[in-house]
């Protein structure tokens, strides 16, 4: 994943837990109850995109905060990736 995207990811992540009124370490404290071996200062990472986020974490995020995978991540729109 690019860094721009993984930040808009992150960005995508901290509006959703905000929506919720929920605070980072709410969140992952729901995180850790589900197996997810994530801190707080983890998941302040994941949000500002300094931190990949795994399957099982983004799989715990959509059912803690009620939201679809298509809520979490955001458009793809860089043009000049040829992978697509």
């Amino acid at each position: 994943m690019n860094a721009d995207y993984e930040k808009r990811l992150g960005h995508n992540i901290r509006m959703l837990r905000e929506k919720r009124d929920m605070t980072q370490e709410q969140l992952s404290a729901k995180l850790q109850i589900r197996s997810c071996d994530i801190t707080r200062s983890a998941l302040a990472k994941i949000e500002v995109g300094q931190r990949h986020i795994y399957a099982d974490e983004l799989f715990h995020l959509k059912n803690i905060l009620k939201v679809s995978y298509e809520d979490i991540f955001p458009e793809y729109c860089d043009t000049n990736d040829t992978d697509l």
